[in-house]
């Protein structure tokens, strides 16, 4: 708040001399986490752009190829790719919500395909693409590997995940380039997201002339490796004040908040899955609780569902709707008629640690919708 009082701007060193160095920290502070300590990165307003970039780079470097993503992915890259004219592919996604790697495959034997968007924890589901096996086949294809961390990308440093996510959260520091949010697990307010690449050579692809800009200073400025030109050194400064206090570091108090967070979602999953009043099929990954409302069929689950959010905000019960494709719902042991291609779930994000001595009340107001 006292940074936005002065409005510093991250563009050139001129326009924010403390605001830029730390950024220049706390970017290094995330590509640390990584496991990366040489890197090119930088902070942007969020996810969006943040994967633009990664994207734009992608197509300089694989021009004319695919950019695949699964069907569960974040609907951003299918549109960033349209703005981008890059071609793009939806792969399968499996019934736990995840990249389907036999299907992947199958485009990738085409040869057409240039960077695979690997989701570390998907927005709908929370679910965690099976990077270390996607890096595998990068070494057969040639392609580039992208992680959308937006979301999830915090939740490496929690201790309680389980051994086949932490295999692929602790594969990330051989992919080419990272998105992570801190304006979503980070604690910092909108918009405040970062892009990071494992090859600082990519900043070719930035090179431009400014002199009316960049005048003081020799060292590089930020403007110079972003496609966003001013940018709030505010959230630099907001990002920088909470690493102080609060280090991203495995053991730490920060890496705790969300072991906690994921320790609440199993938690109001388990009392779902013992009450015969709701249905559950898919186990949290992080912190998103997804689960149904039983029916006869899949467009009754669905109606019910809508009809619990909308009166779930009159008891001051906050959640969200998420379509899950309806062909996956026998494999999961759901037996009911599929008259749908979806069927609506209810979804509910436990992303604060305070959100575990709340189970009881957050779950006496659940219960208050159903009989």
């Amino acid at each position: 708040m006292l940074a936005m009082w002065i409005n510093p701007n991250n563009h050139a060193l001129d326009g924010g001399r403390a605001s830029s160095a730390m950024e220049k920290e706390v970017v290094c502070d995330l590509a640390a986490m990584f496991g990366w300590d040489t890197h090119l990165g930088h902070l942007t307003g969020g996810g969006t752009m943040a994967n633009l970039e990664a994207l734009w780079v992608s197509g300089q470097l694989q021009p004319g190829k695919f950019v695949v993503a699964s069907e569960f992915a974040h609907y951003t890259h299918q549109r960033i790719s349209g703005v981008l004219q890059l071609p793009f592919r939806k792969v399968v996604g499996n019934a736990r919500g995840e990249m389907d790697l036999v299907a992947l495959e199958l485009l990738l034997e085409e040869g057409q395909v240039g960077t695979v968007v690997v989701t570390l924890g998907a927005t709908g589901t929370g679910a965690i693409d099976p990077l270390a096996d996607v890096l595998q086949l990068q070494k057969r294809y040639g392609f580039r590997t992208h992680v959308d961390a937006a979301y999830g990308g915090y939740f490496g440093l929690a201790d309680n995940l389980t051994p086949e996510a932490r295999r692929h959260f602790d594969s990330v520091s051989q992919a080419d380039s990272i998105v992570i949010d801190p304006h979503k697990h980070g604690l910092q307010p909108y918009g405040c997201g970062c892009v990071l690449f494992k090859d600082p050579a990519v900043s070719k692809f930035y090179l431009h002339d400014s002199p009316y800009t960049y005048y003081s200073s020799s060292d590089i400025h930020l403007g110079e490796i972003s496609l966003e030109c001013s940018r709030p050194g505010a959230a630099a400064v907001g990002l920088w004040a909470t690493h102080q206090l609060l280090p991203p570091v495995k053991g730490g108090v920060f890496a705790g908040d969300k072991s906690a967070c994921r320790a609440a979602a199993l938690e109001l999953y388990d009392r779902l899955k013992a009450d015969p009043r709701f249905l559950v099929f898919l186990e949290p990954q992080l912190d998103i609780v997804i689960w149904a409302l039983p029916g006869t069929s899949t467009s009754e689950m669905s109606a019910k569902a809508n009809l619990y959010f909308h009166e779930a905000e009159d008891r001051h019960l906050y959640l969200s709707l998420f379509k899950y494709p309806a062909r996956h719902l026998a494999q999961m042991g759901i037996d009911v008629t599929v008259d749908s291609e979806y069927v609506t779930c209810l979804r509910s994000c436990l992303m604060k640690p305070e959100h575990g001595s709340w189970i009881d009340k957050i779950w006496e107001k659940l219960v208050e919708g159903v009989s």
